[in-house]
């Protein structure tokens, strides 16, 4: 049985609904702490006086900024309900995806981060946030692979 249309993209016997809106609260309230933590990293490095390698802090700079404004887009898209209206497009594997690429470039740019800060606090606080960020990261990556394969039902009844 379909949900309408036009609000849900999802199929649901009843017990789908209640699972999609429960993950829907656990990861908005995880992405505020991934944006957070993205913020802070990005904010410590941008705002450091002197870069000892200034490829590896542009490139912690591009990552981080980048997968904090898709979780802005994410959440956005959230708050009203905008993957209601975009339905050709699998959004559980959307956001899989989103977390697995994310959690695998933060979590570069975090070594390379905190390899080449050469002592300075402000870098080394920078890198720390991305680690933070990494781990918050791969934890919505595995909310978002219970969701999207755990929860589903066998057809044998026992």
């Amino acid at each position: 049985m379909r949900v309408r249309d036009h609000e849900a993209w999802f199929l649901t016997d009843g017990t789908d609904l209640h699972i999609i809106d429960q993950w829907t609260n656990r990861e908005l309230f995880n992405t505020e702490q991934n944006k957070v933590a993205l913020l802070v990293a990005f904010l410590c490095v941008h705002c450091a006086r002197a870069w000892p390698d200034w490829p590896a802090f542009r490139y912690f700079e591009v990552v981080t900024l980048w997968f904090l404004f898709a979780f802005l887009i994410f959440f956005l898209m959230h708050m009203f309900r905008l993957q209601a209206k975009i339905a050709c497009i699998n959004w559980p594997l959307m956001e899989f995806l989103h977390y697995a690429v994310g959690s695998i470039l933060v979590l570069i740019a975090s070594i390379v981060g905190s390899v080449k800060s050469g002592g300075i606090s402000v870098l080394v606080a920078g890198s720390v946030f991305g680690f933070i960020a990494t781990f918050l990261m791969a934890v919505s990556l595995w909310t978002s692979y219970k969701v999207s394969c755990g929860s589903q039902q066998t057809g044998a009844s026992v």
